[in-house]
């Protein structure tokens, strides 16, 4: 199947969802409640009004008791005004509350996003042929069902023009990152030892905080199982996606969605490094420690490597323009800079100038690429269009998940502590996505110190440390921040290259494990014991 029909169906399937999320613009409340506000207002000074308008020039007695009476409306009019003012507080606290996403939907509406979960977990283990052929199907058709539900159930359409927007910006981001990389022909010529691949698995996990997560993966991944071929497993796999797709990423912004999306609400660029590197540290140590360690009791071997090569070759080094286009682009959003024209509130587009200089430079980087490289690299889209098609649905059908998750971590962020924020924020985002999990937590964690997540001065106050009873809030978002990213390799719907990951190394007829085999046999007793003691030594408040 063909590239450009491929982008087609992904199109068709976007507008699916969007013809969904405008039909509610038909049936929103908004325009029925305006009026009534409007008429409020007016009634409130309604009284002061009349006491004008009515005033005689009667004798001095009359003119006296009319005077009180002035008073006395005057006095009910302020109170009168008062009230109004709570009940617009209150409206505007209500607004917040719903975080702008509408009425809650009902706890069984998660059930379409358990269903997709589960589907995506037994589909290719009990009817492999039958889940290949018709996925897309089902990750469309529940993703419809949702949107339907709250356009024509709930009367709004915000949650899914959030999803849909969010998708956009996501598979923009992943598709150019694919395209471009794939173009870029890493060879390691050295022998694959437990020594080399710890050396090679650190590097990109460095480089994951300058081209992201995600361009590292796609640069590396094919070169480490190069690297590793005669003797690549499983783990090999996992252990990537441990670490150059998730935890590598925690240093920068650039690395983890959620942290720039952090950056876009306030958090100092340099923020993330200072108060992130020193937990960053340990905590890959010890994931590499036990690659180490699982690694020197694989004996089959490698091949050795070919002393008529050097020892880091590229190829198609002209596709890292695009790598860094991306990047670049990345930063060109209107809460960044103000020349930026912010295309949603102009034209209601859920998209903007950065994810349209993504996709044209995802076409531009296949067009232009090292054919020679591509091929070398067995270059083909089923990677993109299974991950395409996957996280539209799953977007879509998340939805009711975050937004309880939002409605609880606001009702309960008095009582939440800095490792219910981790452990929080971090079990949620192996199952979810991470950035909006991210903001949510933030939000709650704000809110405890009467800021605001939509104010970038009360997120820089925020990281720099506001006390609480004793407790700095900048010990929650540090908390917050590496829970999102560290947790996203819980599964492999925690990030956005673990599923890329792996269907680059299926594609390569690399056995990998399967979705609940993933989280089962490594995330849970490799991962969580780390994660444990990461929180034990910096969040839990006994060693740090």
């Amino acid at each position: 199947m063909s590239f450009r029909i491929i982008i087609a169906r992904i199109r068709l399937a976007v507008f699916c969802l969007a013809i969904a999320s405008i039909s509610a613009l038909i049936v929103s409340p908004a325009a029925a409640s305006a009026p009534e506000t409007e008429i409020t207002y007016v009634a409130a000074f309604a009284p002061e009004a009349a006491t004008v308008v009515f005033e005689t020039d009667q004798d001095a007695a009359e003119h006296t008791a009319e005077a009180a009476t002035d008073q006395d409306a005057a006095e009910h009019t302020a109170e009168t005004a008062a009230d109004q003012d709570a009940t617009t507080e209150h409206a505007v606290e209500d607004e917040a509350h719903d975080d702008g996403h509408g009425p809650l939907p009902p706890i069984w509406m998660i059930l379409p996003f358990a269903i997709i979960l589960i589907m995506i977990a037994t589909g290719p283990l009990f009817f492999a042929k039958h889940w290949h052929r018709y996925y897309p199907h089902y990750s469309v058709g529940l993703g419809i069902f949702v949107a339907a539900y709250y356009v024509f159930v709930l009367g709004s359409a915000l949650p899914i023009q959030h999803a849909i927007t969010e998708y956009l910006s996501f598979i923009a981001l992943v598709a150019s990152l694919f395209v471009a990389a794939s173009g870029i022909y890493l060879s390691i010529n050295v022998k694959g030892t437990p020594l080399n691949n710890v050396i090679v698995l650190f590097v990109a996990s460095v480089v994951a905080n300058v081209i992201a997560t995600t361009g590292a993966a796609m640069l590396f991944i094919r070169a480490y199982m190069r690297l590793n071929k005669g003797r690549l497993k499983a783990y090999h796999i996992v252990f990537f996606i441990f670490l150059v797709a998730n935890v590598g990423g925690a240093l920068t912004p650039i690395g983890d969605p959620p942290l720039f999306l952090g950056f876009l609400r306030g958090v100092p660029f340099f923020w993330t490094f200072t108060h992130v590197w020193y937990i960053w540290l340990p905590a890959t140590a010890m994931i590499l420690a036990i690659f180490w360690f699982l690694d020197s009791k694989n004996k089959d071997e490698s091949a050795d490597p070919d002393p008529n090569k050097k020892m880091i070759e590229i190829q198609g080094a002209k596709s890292f323009g695009w790598v860094a286009v991306i990047i670049v682009s990345v930063f060109i959003d209107p809460n960044v800079f103000d020349w930026v024209p912010d295309l949603n509130a102009m034209f209601g587009l859920p998209f903007g100038i950065r994810e349209i200089i993504m996709f044209a430079v995802a076409w531009l980087a296949y067009v232009t690429a090292d054919k020679e490289a591509l091929a070398k690299n067995d270059f083909h889209i089923e990677p993109i269009r299974e991950v395409s098609w996957l996280f539209l649905g799953i977007f879509a059908t998340m939805q009711p998940a975050l937004q309880l998750i939002s409605s609880f971590a606001a009702d309960n962020a008095s009582s939440l502590t800095v490792g219910m924020f981790y452990f929080g924020t971090g079990l949620l985002s192996g199952i979810l996505d991470n950035a909006p999990t991210y903001l949510n937590f933030l939000a709650a964690a704000m809110g405890q110190y009467g800021l605001d997540v939509n104010s970038a001065a009360d997120v820089r106050l925020f990281a720099e440390g506001v006390d609480l009873n004793g407790i700095l809030s900048s010990i929650e978002l540090q908390a917050i921040s590496v829970a999102a990213v560290f947790f996203g390799a819980m599964s492999y719907i925690g990030n956005a290259p673990n599923f890329m990951v792996k269907a680059i190394a299926e594609a390569n007829g690399v056995e990998t494990p399967s979705f609940m085999s993933y989280i089962v046999k490594y995330s849970i007793p490799i991962l969580l014991p780390v994660y444990v003691l990461i929180w034990l030594i910096f969040f839990s408040g006994w060693v740090v």
